[in-house]
């Protein structure tokens, strides 16, 4: 396993609302973050980002199912468990998802993460998840 992938699951077993500083020692200043929900670039964005996640996510913890590494690029798939105090009533959500890192001086400059946006947010709100479970319905009909 490379050592910024190995860093970069280190730090996310124990990355919470207090020690979010960790996160210079494994992106880069310049690292461009993309998700289904969200796109930041830099360094200063992505500890935003961050701060505003765990102020409303109670409890979160990544489950590493799988990783492999190809060049300067690092591949992490993932289960994710977490309980946000606006969502499934506070209980527990399980996501399922991967990362993409690319590597450059020794840090993450690229970080995409691929999952379920449906499955992490719009199931857990009740009037969406019913119209959610209605288009599925339909579509499978």
């Amino acid at each position: 396993m490379h050592t910024v992938t190995a860093r970069f699951i280190d730090m996310y077993q124990q990355l919470n609302k207090d020690n979010l500083s960790e996160l210079k020692q494994v992106y880069h200043d310049e690292v461009h973050f993309v998700d289904p929900l969200h796109e930041l670039q830099g360094l200063d964005k992505l500890e935003d980002y961050f701060c505003a996640m765990y102020a409303n996510v109670s409890s979160i913890e990544f489950q590493i199912l799988e990783t492999f590494d190809v060049s300067d690029n690092g591949f992490v798939y993932w289960n994710m468990r977490f309980a946000h105090k606006h969502l499934n009533q506070g209980k527990d959500i399980w996501v399922k998802g991967h990362s993409h890192l690319r590597f450059c001086d020794n840090k993450v400059i690229y970080h995409r993460d691929y999952f379920d946006a449906a499955a992490m947010l719009y199931r857990q709100i009740p009037v969406l998840k019913h119209m959610i479970r209605i288009i599925d319905n339909r579509v499978s009909s």
